[in-house]
């Protein structure tokens, strides 16, 4: 199977579902929807089986926490291997651990032998596979597709999770209802091989070999550096929690909602998991006419609004087809949320760093969503359903109205590599393991423009430290004050190499602010200093 070429970029794409057009991506695509339609019959089976083997809140809460905190603990390393590792290896492997686990739940299902323990330590490694494979997939998109067909592939992927959340939950509900949890696993088990079978025939083509490639140790690092230095995301990671920690509450009690609460049986659960499904597909589909009136912060603020009151409404106990309805539109609020944040996220992060941003993103989403989801277990263990959902909605309408001020950045810088910084000028080679390194960059100030330099100086501060720099600081010579260095370290000279890559063009728009203060006859001096080993002091008499 041939690449898909990418010298087609000047070439529009001719609708929203152009992609499909590429056979290793809706092959790819298919598979994926597939799968997903077996996950989700199976977390129905799991959150259905949990309520026969214990009715406390707390024992129904912590299957969504063993679902969610894999991911919360290892969705960075995750995103990390997903940049230095072959993907297509990755995700067959990842694919075959959540096959096994599946089958593992169907035998115990079906000879009666699964506990509250067995069930709660499956599912973990079911989200042990879910946090290795997400940052996975979503890496291996623009190698299927050309690069103005990539937003509309990322489009139908969020597509495809919403066919199957429409899907799977009310097959695996009618499934469960009919046959028993053990046929519903089972279906899940056959989902994951047509999904090896598309793995296996997609014939990825082998990376060239970079002499720059990132170890683990150092991407890790890197990312984390990243997320540190970033004023942006840190602002999307705390909007993130907010909204998640609040809305989990109705995931983490909707079992026993359905239940208790409304009267229904499982088929009833997979319908209303169904109608969030369906729900999901509306809203996507019209939140491109939401966003031609509301900003993010709006979308954010209405999705938040009405996730709150669809919560408050069930715990008023309404007939079993209003509940359908009303999860129908909580379905709609939590789709634009999703898209709203991701979508954000993809837009703050440059292509080096975007594996590691989204999975920072996905460990705050998921670890607010675990957290949250035993928080609302215990509450309701000690006050009750009907005012632990009042409570919950409560707090997520008063935390939306409070964070309006902390307004979502807009995503419209230009994060393309700049590619404009010289190559270092080296006496000879030096080994890129070499460390750390030392960049000066020598200025000429008049003191009247000081104050205006230093200012504008700043906002290199957390660009240096987003691209690799561990440390940066600006200095005056003491004997010549209009004579200004700025510097800043980083841990090797293979990373020095890798920031000439990273700079962005939004990056090297700020750096043409500073140096414009530069009044030398020639360009600012830049050095490079490497570390040396210091010998130690010989003892006398020896």
């Amino acid at each position: 199977m041939t690449q898909v070429p990418h010298d087609t970029a000047a070439r529009p794409a001719s609708s929203a579902f152009a992609p499909l057009r590429h056979s290793v991506f809706a092959v790819l695509w298919a598979a994926t929807v597939l799968g997903n339609v077996g996950s989700f019959m199976r977390d129905v089976a799991s959150g259905w089986l949990v309520t026969d083997l214990s009715g406390s809140p707390a024992a129904v809460a912590m299957i969504q926490v063993a679902g969610t905190l894999p991911i919360f603990l290892l969705a960075i390393p995750a995103g990390v291997l997903s940049d230095i590792v072959d993907r297509r290896k990755l995700l067959i492997g990842v694919q075959l651990l959540l096959g096994c686990t599946s089958a593992v739940l169907m035998t115990l299902a079906l000879t009666n032998r699964l506990t509250i323990e067995l069930l709660v330590g499956l599912t973990f490694i079911g989200g042990v596979g879910a946090a290795l494979m997400g940052p996975t997939w979503q890496s291996i998109v623009p190698e299927l597709v050309p690069m103005t067909e990539l937003r509309n592939a990322v489009a139908l992927n969020s597509l495809g999770i919403n066919i199957a959340r429409a899907i799977g939950p009310a097959a695996g509900g009618a499934l469960l209802a009919a046959f028993g949890a053990a046929s519903t696993y089972g279906a899940d088990v056959l989902s994951y091989v047509f999904v090896i079978a598309a793995l296996v025939w997609w014939q990825r083509p082998a990376g060239a070999d970079d002499e720059l490639r990132e170890h683990f140790g150092g991407a890790f690092r890197a990312g984390l550096r990243y997320a540190r230095a970033s004023r942006e995301l840190h602002l999307v990671l705390l909007r993130a929690v907010l909204f998640f920690a609040g809305a989990s509450a109705i995931w983490a009690l909707l079992p026993l909602v359905a239940r208790q609460l409304l009267g229904g049986g499982a088929g009833f659960y997979g319908l209303l998991l169904g109608a969030v499904g369906a729900g999901a597909i509306a809203g996507a589909i019209v939140l491109p006419r939401i966003r031609a009136h509301l900003d993010a912060d709006g979308i954010m603020l209405g999705a938040a609004l009405v996730t709150a009151a669809v919560t408050a409404a069930l715990a008023a106990v309404p007939p079993q087809w209003l509940a359908i309805l009303m999860l129908l539109v909580l379905g709609g609020a939590w789709i634009a949320a999703l898209t709203t944040l991701n979508g954000t996220v993809q837009a703050i992060l440059p292509n080096w760093v975007r594996g590691r941003g989204l999975a920072i993103y996905l460990t705050i989403f998921n670890g607010a969503s675990a957290a949250g989801s035993l928080l609302w277990g215990l509450v309701a263990e000690a006050i009750g359903l009907h005012a632990t959902l009042l409570v919950a909605a409560l707090a997520l309408a008063l935390v939306a109205v409070a964070v309006l001020r902390l307004r979502l950045p807009a995503g419209e810088a230009d994060l393309t590599p700049s590619t404009h910084w010289p190559e270092p000028a080296i006496a000879d080679p030096v080994e890129h393991d070499r460390g750390p390194v030392t960049i000066t960059i020598e200025y000429r100030v008049a003191r009247e423009s000081r104050a205006a330099f230093l200012e504008a100086v700043a906002r290199l501060a957390p660009e240096r430290r987003r691209d690799g720099a561990f440390a940066w600081g600006v200095s005056e010579d003491a004997a010549d004050p209009d004579c200004i260095l700025e510097w800043f370290m980083v841990e090797s000279w293979a990373e020095h190499l890798r920031q000439h890559r990273r700079v962005s063009q939004a990056d090297a728009d700020i750096q043409a602010e500073v140096t414009k203060f530069h009044t030398g006859h020639d360009k600012p001096v830049i050095r490079h200093f490497l570390g040396l080993q210091a010998r130690p002091n010989s003892v006398p008499g020896q």
